[in-house]
């Protein structure tokens, strides 16, 4: 069974980063497109943040996070990553990856049909 896990959350001053990790089991990982979303506060529909194709060649942001935040990925190790720097109190959410079965990047929520379980990222002084 594929699963998605999320590490690298915690609590950060203003202005700081932090890196976050996906790491995702099986042999199909590379065949499709990573997304990095965002929820807050919980019940809250959940924002998109950041995708990547299946190559790396391609990338999409939100607005909010453009020039702030980073997504890559590594296929040799089946792990996605989102960098994030010069981060803001409204970044406090908890992340969560997520995959979709396409070969461009989708924003949409719900064109993403696996998730992770989430980590919390709060940033705050």
């Amino acid at each position: 069974q594929v699963q998605l896990v999320e590490s690298g959350g915690g609590l950060v001053q203003p202005g700081g980063s932090l890196r976050l990790s996906c790491a995702a089991s099986g042999r199909t990982f590379s065949n499709f497109v990573m997304g990095w979303f965002r929820q807050a506060p919980p019940g809250k529909e959940r924002e998109f943040v950041a995708g990547i194709n299946w190559s790396g060649s391609s990338t999409a942001y939100a607005e909010s996070v453009k020039g702030r935040f980073t997504i890559s990925r590594d296929n040799t190790k089946n792990t996605v990553y989102l960098q994030m720097n010069s981060l803001k109190p409204e970044d406090t959410a908890v992340y969560y990856c997520a995959r979709a079965r396409n070969l461009f990047v989708r924003i949409a929520a719900d064109e993403y049909d696996l998730w992770g379980q989430g980590t919390q990222v709060t940033v705050s002084s």
